[in-house]
């Protein structure tokens, strides 16, 4: 017994002087930063490149950590439903004394497991959502030249669960973080690190990870399950569908129409197949293989086709075709939909992040009684228009049964029209 009381004192000295020593070697004493305008400009070129808008909007998050924290954020709202075990919390992230309590479904008073939710949630959100706190109240923002690279020091002086702690936030050249570098009160050694990649796009515009690796000893840290969405958004998306016909403009094969009388148009929308004329050409243009089209001038089709009038052809489609069936691309492959007001109404904001001539653009739409959009405002990404209105005005209702409008006002008094606007099968 006293050489198995021996053994486990050798072993306990072991340990000691083997933490010991890595403690020395892996703490980091605490870099120090340069605030100012330079630190403050590479913390927005940050939020920037994270979508910081879309984050703004977004209305729910949901994810769990580490299969064990199980959470529905309803962001604007400040309410998020925190589970694990038997346990659920409504929490109200603002004033903690108004949330609900719930064990085994049954509601009780328990003013511990709310503080326990709110550490969870203090925590748990801090890994899925870092990047977008980096100017929340009680933050200070540096910069620091590490390893010959700037990085971004963010300090929590005050709120969460552990005021005080510092991130080193290293960023890629679009400014997108990697990596941080944390000094916290939890972990006692100075320097160690989390990546910050696998990256989720989501339904509201924003980017969020789904697993983090620290330095220590490899440690992973899996978030599930991860979605960020615009309920109200979308509801609202889907009123202004149901309004126009939306159902039978997908069942709509042909769709004719002309633009500002100086374009013409004949669409077989099944096949997506168009054909596009302007001047003393004609494109017959296949918009998902522009190689396969072809190109008529005064009548006669070209032997060699020419690319750039294949591709003038199909920037004057994307452009033309937008101002006819906009309304119905709500719900598009890389669309966001976010709720904004506007006169003390409702209105839709859609952002295209991909496809078309100009990604990036936005449009808010301002809506009738009906929810049928009577007109809405641009801002485009390459700055030509931030806020200026066109009416969608005089729809007709076409043969196929889907709604179309067949005029535009600009805010300027111009007037747009598509002309004679045909939708059958």
């Amino acid at each position: 017994m006293k050489k198995f009381f021996k053994f486990l004192g050798i072993l306990l000295v072991v340990l000691i002087v083997a933490g010991t020593i890595f403690y020395f070697v892996k703490n980091e004493k605490l870099p120090q930063g340069k605030q100012g305008v330079e630190a403050e400009a590479l913390a927005t070129k940050m939020l920037n490149a994270i979508n910081h808008k879309a984050f703004e909007t977004t209305e729910i998050i949901e994810w769990d950590f580490r299969n064990a924290h199980f959470y529905k954020w309803y962001k604007q709202k400040n309410i998020v439903e925190v589970s694990w075990d038997e346990n659920k919390v409504i929490l109200n992230t603002k004033e903690p004394k108004k949330s609900e309590v719930f064990v085994d479904n049954t509601k009780v008073n328990n003013k511990e497991l709310i503080k326990t939710a709110e550490n969870y949630f203090n925590n748990d959100s801090f890994w899925l959502i870092a990047p977008y706190k980096i100017f929340d109240a009680g933050t200070k923002r540096s910069i620091v030249n590490y390893e010959n690279k700037q990085a971004l020091m963010i300090t929590y002086t005050s709120g969460g669960s552990t005021p005080g702690d510092s991130y080193l936030w290293f960023l890629d050249d679009n400014y997108m973080p990697t990596s941080f570098k944390m000094w916290t009160n939890v972990i006692p050694i100075g320097g160690v690190s989390a990546t910050w990649t696998n990256f989720k796009n989501t339904k509201s515009g924003i980017k969020l990870p789904t697993t983090h690796t620290l330095s220590l000893f490899g440690l992973e840290i899996p978030i599930n399950n991860v979605k960020a969405y615009n309920e109200n958004a979308d509801a609202l998306a889907n009123k202004i569908l149901k309004a126009i016909k939306h159902e039978n403009y997908k069942n709509t094969k042909f769709l004719e129409w002309s633009f500002g009388g100086k374009r013409a148009f004949k669409w077989d929308k099944e096949n997506h197949i168009v054909d596009v004329s302007w001047d003393n050409f004609r494109v017959h243009l296949y918009p998902q293989d522009i190689d396969k089209s072809t190109v008529f001038f005064e009548g006669v089709k070209q032997e060699d086709t020419d690319e750039k009038i294949v591709k003038r052809a199909w920037d004057i489609f994307n452009n033309d075709s937008f101002w006819l069936v906009a309304p119905h691309k709500l719900f598009d492959n890389g669309t966001i939909r976010t709720i904004e007001n506007f006169d003390n109404q409702e209105v839709l904001r859609v952002t295209y992040t991909s496809g078309g001539t100009t990604p990036g653009d936005s449009y808010v739409w301002i809506l009738d009684d009906n929810f049928v959009p009577n007109s809405y405002k641009m801002y485009l990404k390459n700055g030509r228009m931030n806020g200026t209105s066109a009416t969608w005005e005089n729809w007709i209702t076409t043969e196929s049964g889907t709604l179309l409008p067949t005029n535009h006002t600009f805010e300027s008094g111009s007037e747009l029209s598509m002309g004679q606007v045909k939708g059958y099968n």
